[in-house]
C-alpha cells in the first residue's frame, strides 16, 4: 500500500517537475498548464510490468559514476510504470520500494519506480537497450503489451521535441527527458528535475 502511495505521489511530482512552461502561482494552485499534462498510472499489469530482462553490460557488484536520464512511458492516455530493478540481479535490498542494494548492476540500471535511469559512464545505451533490460518490447508500433491502431505509431519526444529517430534508436544521455508515448497525445515534458545520482550499495 505505501509503495502504491509513493507511486501517485511520485507520478503527480513527476507531472509537476517535469516541465519549465508555466511556474507555480503565487496562489500555492497548481498550473492549469500542468494539469493538462497530468495523467494517472494506469491499472493492473500491463500498465505496471516487472522486471523480466536480461542485464544489459557487464554486471558490477557496486554502482559506480553515472549519468541520469529520464524516462515517461504514457499508453491509452495512462502512465506505465518504468519498474524499480531494471539491470539489477538479486537478491535485492527495498525499502519503500527503492533499491538499496543488489547482487549487481548492470549498463543500464533503475533504482525506484520514477523514471529515473542510471546509465554507466561510457556505455552507448538506447531505448532499445532500456526495453530489452526491462523484458519488455519497443518497436515503432508497439509499447510492452500496447499496440498502436492503425495508422497510429510509438511516438518519442526528447527535450519536448518529437524525435525523428526509430523508438528504439533514441540515445539515453545525460538529463535527457525522454517521453514515449502510444494512443492519444499526451503533451510532452520539456525537462525533468534531477536529484543528485542516488548511491547503491
Amino acid at each position: 500500500m505505501r509503495l502504491l502511495a509513493a507511486l501517485a505521489l511520485s507520478t503527480l511530482a513527476l507531472a509537476g517537475c517535469g516541465t519549465s512552461a508555466t511556474p507555480p502561482s503565487g496562489d500555492g494552485r497548481i498550473p492549469r498548464s500542468l494539469l493538462e499534462e497530468a495523467r494517472p498510472i494506469g491499472a493492473g499489469p500491463r500498465f505496471q510490468p516487472r522486471v523480466n530482462g536480461p542485464v544489459v553490460g557487464a554486471c558490477r557488484s557496486g554502482l559506480g559514476p553515472r549519468m541520469l536520464a529520464h524516462v515517461e512511458v504514457f499508453a491509452d492516455s495512462r502512465v506505465v510504470v518504468v519498474p524499480a530493478g531494471i539491470g539489477t540481479r538479486p537478491p535485492r535490498d527495498t525499502v519503500d520500494g527503492r533499491i538499496d542494494a543488489a547482487r549487481c548492476f548492470g549498463a543500464i540500471a533503475t533504482l525506484d519506480p520514477t523514471g529515473v535511469v542510471l546509465v554507466r559512464r561510457g556505455a552507448r545505451a538506447t531505448l532499445s537497450d532500456l526495453f530489452r533490460a526491462w523484458g519488455e518490447p519497443l518497436t515503432p508500433s508497439r509499447i510492452a503489451s500496447f499496440r498502436a491502431r492503425p495508422p497510429g505509431r510509438v511516438t518519442v519526444f526528447v527535450d519536448g521535441r518529437r524525435s525523428k529517430l526509430a523508438p528504439g534508436l533514441v540515445p539515453l544521455f545525460e538529463h535527457a527527458e525522454i517521453v514515449v508515448e502510444i494512443g492519444p497525445h499526451v503533451p510532452p515534458h520539456r525537462s525533468f528535475t534531477f536529484a543528485p545520482t542516488p548511491k547503491a550499495r
